[in-house]
């Protein structure tokens, strides 16, 4: 199998994931599946990826130059995407449950849930701000 190929498969459970939190955030099974299970499945992948394609790859993490080169390789480059795709769809999956615990109106966070699959920690922190607007239920 290509990267390429995995890659295609990994996108597009991921964004089941966030169909979920979107659609139907309040349904456990929902949550359950977008929390769990497809950060699971996605981790099992990243894990085999680093697994299988990075013993003896240049490159490593003490540098940015080091970091190129590392991620030069198709298979490593990959395994950087799924890393993505799961942390933030885990984050996402924390904020839809805060969310709900804390009362903050679904119509607030979605904005913060796209946000977050789009650009990870900018949507993190926007809900960090949305869930500390007066009027909702939120307080702490």
């Amino acid at each position: 199998m290509t990267p390429e190929k995995v890659f295609s498969i990994v996108n597009p459970i991921a964004v089941v994931g966030w169909i979920l939190l979107i659609a139907v955030p309040r349904q456990r099974w929902a949550a359950n599946v977008a929390a769990w299970a497809i950060p699971g499945l996605l981790a099992i992948a990243y894990v085999s990826v680093v697994a299988t394609h990075s013993v003896g790859s240049p490159g490593g993490f003490s540098s940015l130059p080091a970091v190129a080169t590392l991620f030069a390789n198709p298979w490593l480059l990959l395994a950087g995407w799924i890393h993505y795709l799961a942390f933030d769809l885990f984050v996402g999956s924390w904020e839809a449950r805060d969310a709900r615990e804390r009362g903050v109106p679904h119509l607030a966070l979605v904005p913060c849930l796209l946000l977050t699959f789009l650009f990870g920690p900018a949507g993190w922190l926007l809900y960090l701000l949305a869930r500390r607007v007066p009027g909702d239920r939120a307080r702490g």
